[in-house]
């Protein structure tokens, strides 16, 4: 690509490290183990599943358009999902998985804890638990959005106490990616909200383009802020 193009086409920095991490873990994970996708919605990580005996959960309630307020997908399908139910009450025996994935789905959740209890039941001792949740998002899927900010400390603080012993916990993405990705949204944002200076917005999303193309690689900053943090932790036996 050419360097004017480089500069131009933005990426979901957010979304494309997730989905490699993602593939990375579960692509470790072994044949034949029986995963849990905890608030599966569209399915979009049961092909990263295909070695493994793939169950989906999900409470169905959301359909695309919400409330109509902040950020919808105008559409979302959730008719191929195996377990249509409460993710604090999942019909399914004690130790019954050997892995629980739970992708973007604690920030719809009223009480992600009782979520985290309802998975240390269904885990087997020695079960794998994966989890992304976002640090800072926007609202979305609303009215089924409770909350954001699950950082380092939230885990560190509270899956020990549900039985569950970190193996890994990083950052996706830090502070000047996320500012990039927000920048780079304004002018969509200033047209969809009718600000009347939505031109100037185009203008310094361009000027921010530039800026964090020359920027590259310089020191990072996941301890101000990310868009969210990827974590892997074992249940006690």
């Amino acid at each position: 690509m050419t360097l004017l193009s480089n500069i131009l086409h933005g990426r979901d920095a957010n979304e494309e490290a997730r989905n490699h991490w993602l593939a990375q873990t579960l692509a470790a994970v072994p044949a034949g183990l029986r995963i849990l996708d905890a608030g599966a919605g569209e399915l979009r990580n049961k092909p990263l599943c295909s070695h493994l005996d793939y169950v989906s959960q999900d409470l169905c309630q959301y359909e695309g358009t919400g409330d109509a307020r902040g950020l919808q997908t105008g559409h979302w399908d959730t008719s191929r999902i195996d377990l249509v139910c409460d993710i604090q009450n999942i019909p399914e025996p004690d130790a019954s998985f050997d892995v629980v994935l739970c992708s973007e789905v604690f920030e719809h959740l009223p009480d992600p804890l009782k979520a985290l209890d309802e998975f240390e039941r269904l885990l087997k001792p020695g079960g794998k638990l994966i989890v992304t949740a976002p640090f800072a998002s926007l609202v979305h899927f609303a009215p089924y959005h409770y909350a954001s900010g699950f950082g380092r400390y939230w885990y560190e603080y509270h899956l020990p106490k549900k039985n569950f012993e970190i193996l890994e916990l990083s950052a996706n993405g830090h502070w000047f990616s996320y500012v990039r990705q927000e920048i780079l949204r304004l002018p969509s944002m200033a047209r969809k909200y009718g600000d009347r200076l939505w031109p100037l917005a185009y203008l310094l999303a361009w000027a921010a383009r530039i800026y964090f193309f020359l920027r590259k690689k310089s020191q990072e900053s996941e301890d101000l802020a990310c868009f969210g943090w990827h974590c892997v932790a074992v249940k006690g036996r």
